[in-house]
């Protein structure tokens, strides 16, 4: 009986083991495999040549890491500003205000939008347009011409301005997970709290944010993976500069496929990104675990 039971539970979780094996561990120790040669994409012969690839990646390749880097700071802006913005929102939106519900339709507008069309707006508004973009005229007519700028041509402006373009295209995801957590809290314990004497910010400091948590940093998780991983608003923005700095990860990948038709190496590139968003979240999971405990 007790064989039976067990069986049955294996039952039950058997489709998903099997999807997840087809779509995610047996292409990825297929594309570790391919990291192990030398292939362009198009001809069968492959130059087995080990770890060569990936010993290039950590040594011999600048523009990876510059990538890296780049990616990183987006994802910084993202984790601060991107969902401090979706937090104060839902926060906003959780009380009883008046059009709360048009405002979380607005909110959530940027996210199901594509991301090659946000690019090409928001370049049309950003980039240089005639010596004046819309941002730059704005800056002159209210006087501020001093701050008028070419926000996109810029090598010290160029990523930031695409890290805020990215915060305004996916802080409505975040704001609406923390909205749900947030409507999860039993307003008793509010209610409680102000008959003990607690303010607003007791019962946010004590209430809100513990219970938040989990929320918080379900919220940082995908925001590291999405945000690492984003190259189309990028392409839409700056037209896929694949080098220097507008450069992330994926557009890296994109460019050892088509520009070098080095297959293998790309593939080699994608494992050792993967390996490494692996790493991060886990590291963000494992101090989120000790800040609950305290």
């Amino acid at each position: 009986m007790k064989f039976k039971a067990t069986l049955e539970n294996y039952m039950f979780v058997l489709p998903a083991v099997v999807i997840f094996s087809i779509f995610y561990v047996i292409p990825f120790i297929w594309v570790f495999q391919l990291g192990m040669f030398d292939w362009d994409g198009i001809l069968p012969t492959k130059i087995f040549v080990g770890l060569e690839n990936f010993k290039e990646i950590f040594l011999q390749d600048p523009s990876w890491w510059q990538a890296m880097r780049n990616a990183g700071y987006i994802t910084l802006i993202a984790l601060t500003f991107q969902n401090a913005l979706a937090f104060l929102l839902a926060l906003a939106c959780d009380r009883e205000i008046r059009l709360k519900n048009f405002y979380r339709v607005v909110f959530f507008i940027p996210p199901v939008l594509s991301e090659i069309v946000v690019g090409m707006a928001w370049r049309f508004i950003i980039n240089d347009i005639d010596g004046a973009n819309i941002i730059n005229r704005t800056l002159m007519n209210l006087g501020l011409g001093n701050f008028a700028h070419n926000w996109l041509s810029d090598p010290k402006t160029a990523l930031t301005t695409v890290a805020l373009v990215h915060s305004w295209k996916g802080f409505g995801w975040g704001f609406l997970i923390f909205l749900a957590g947030l409507q999860t809290i039993p307003r008793e314990l509010y209610e409680s709290a102000r008959v003990d004497g607690a303010n607003a910010w007791q019962s946010f400091r004590k209430i809100t944010i513990p219970l938040m948590v989990p929320v918080i940093v379900l919220v940082a998780i995908l925001t590291i993976l999405g945000t690492m991983q984003a190259f189309v608003l990028i392409i839409g923005l700056v037209g896929g500069e694949l080098a220097g700095h507008t450069s992330v990860p994926v557009l890296r990948i994109l460019a050892s496929m088509r520009g070098s038709s080095r297959f293998g190496y790309a593939c080699a590139q994608g494992i050792t990104f993967g390996l490494v968003l692996v790493i991060i979240s886990f590291i963000q999971y494992r101090f989120s675990k000790r800040a609950r405990q305290i």
